[in-house]
């Protein structure tokens, strides 16, 4: 359906619509809970291998060091024990730092997994009391419904929605799904979860102005678990009385289509399901904006043909997608681990030179290496129609690239073409083993043998995980080394 412009009627239906899909909505298909199941342990792998990253880790805690939550929720890999909202902040840095979680591309881009800074904290917290109180405590299976719902949310209002063109950064939208879900989670109402949604769109939203050169910086990697963590806010006062706003979105001249879109509609035509779940794109093999996924695969398979005359090469071709050359498209000095992990160029030159591609070649170390700006100066990155078509095709979602090199004799590289990354559902069942070796390589790395066992054991059993209380799968993850 179309919201229509100064409707508050219709605009409250929308908001009618999400709570009550949050609300009665029941998965049913084994395709979106074992999805789901996928994406929570991804998310756990990329929250542990952020904790690797200094300029992550120093964020970590409580805002006043030294307070203490009893019965608080854990951050994973710490000794942390936070109230929900700050414990959301945390998780949701964690899982979002390194740009290695799941993805969605439509209109508007994410990542649906930034919702599970406040899908974990909340449930976790749920649990917690319930278990005090003598009542039934929140299992996995209920955070994975949560977030086959967040996913849901935040992907079907993007795939025609582009809030990036008017300036607001995608993590809006976790805000908003993140306070639908975790008002549920608390046990409110259908109106309570329409008045949440309310307060979400009225928030004022990031602009995404540090996604892009010249102010690209760190922000971009905690600022989902910031809106997460707001969600979970906004979720906590309705559930205190605070009542909701029916025109939050057509209000004339201060409504969120006023003020943000020109007056123009939202447009959510696609009921609500399971759908973006079950085609969620995972990173599995590198850490890299997933518009250029396939073009650094592209830059792995010439690496041999390449790395070996780089001071020959006169120029490099890149074929790409619109919203690849409107976010990763750069060239110049680039300041800092953010700026190079949303740079096009940058990533096919460290594979063109490495053939390797992990969060260390973001750092200054390697790309002090003069070789890869000698190489992005002589790339060109154009697009392809039929890449950008392709794109947005639903029956498609492609994230092509194409690569080729040529050398100063004339002589040149085949031209590599990728259409669809290792992470997208064309290309599942390639992924899985990766996607199981991401998380048990993780989980082997930051905890001691008999623990890692223990994560390894109940997280590869599927019924036991699902039936096992939130808060005990949050406690599997403990430590006590940051």
């Amino acid at each position: 359906m179309t919201i229509p412009h100064r409707d508050d009627a219709r605009q409250a239906d929308l908001l009618d619509r999400i709570a009550d899909y949050v609300c009665d909505y029941e998965p049913s298909g084994e395709t979106a809970r074992e999805t789901a199941r996928l994406c929570l342990l991804d998310a756990m792998a990329c929250a542990l291998q952020a904790l690797d990253i200094s300029a992550c880790a120093r964020l970590l805690g409580p805002d006043v060091p030294g307070t203490v939550v009893p019965d608080g929720i854990p951050v994973p890999g710490t000794g942390f024990r936070l109230d929900p909202v700050t414990a959301a902040f945390d998780i949701g840095i964690l899982i979002r730092w390194l740009d290695f979680n799941d993805t969605w591309l439509a209109a508007e881009w994410g990542h649906p997994s930034d919702n599970l800074g406040g899908v974990l904290a909340v449930a976790d917290y749920r649990a917690r009391r319930a278990a005090q109180e003598g009542h039934h405590p929140l299992s996995v299976d209920d955070v994975l419904t949560a977030m086959i719902k967040a996913y849901e949310i935040q992907g079907v209002i993007a795939l025609e929605n582009s809030f990036n063109r008017v300036g607001l950064d995608h993590v809006m939208l976790v805000k908003v799904a993140t306070a639908a879900v975790a008002t549920a989670l608390l046990a409110g109402s259908r109106r309570e979860v329409a008045a949440a949604l309310s307060q979400a769109w009225i928030d004022g939203q990031s602009l995404r102005v540090y996604r892009h050169a010249p102010d690209t910086g760190p922000r971009k990697s905690w600022a989902a678990g910031d809106a997460t963590s707001r969600g979970v806010r906004l979720a906590l006062l309705t559930l205190r009385g605070e009542p909701g706003y029916p025109g939050a979105l057509t209000t004339p001249v201060w409504g969120f289509q006023d003020v943000a879109f020109g007056g123009n509609p939202l447009v959510v035509d696609r009921a609500f399901g399971s759908y973006v779940i079950e085609n969620i794109l995972f990173k599995v093999a590198f850490p890299a904006e997933f518009h250029a996924q396939t073009a650094v695969e592209c830059a792995f398979a010439l690496q041999a043909e390449v790395a070996g005359r780089l001071d020959e090469v006169e120029r490099v071709e890149i074929a790409s997608q619109a919203p690849a050359l409107r976010i990763i498209d750069k060239h110049g000095p680039l300041r800092n681990p953010a700026d190079r992990d949303h740079c096009i160029q940058y990533m096919v030159a460290a594979g063109l030179i490495f053939g390797e591609l992990d969060a260390s070649h973001y750092e200054d170390a390697v790309a002090a290496d003069p070789r890869i700006d000698a190489l992005r100066e002589k790339m060109q990155c154009t697009e392809d129609p039929n890449y950008s078509r392709d794109y947005l095709a639903p029956e498609k979602r492609a994230i092509a690239n194409a690569v080729q090199v040529f050398f100063r004799d004339g002589s040149r590289t085949r031209k590599v073409e990728v259409e669809y990354p290792l992470g997208h559902p064309r290309r599942r069942t390639e992924a899985l083993p990766l996607l199981r070796e991401k998380f048990e390589s993780s989980v082997r790395r930051r905890y001691p043998p008999a623990q890692a066992d223990r994560i390894r054991e109940i997280c590869s059993d599927t019924e036991a995980l699902r039936a096992m209380r939130a808060d005990e799968f949050m406690d599997l993850f403990t430590s006590t080394e940051i």
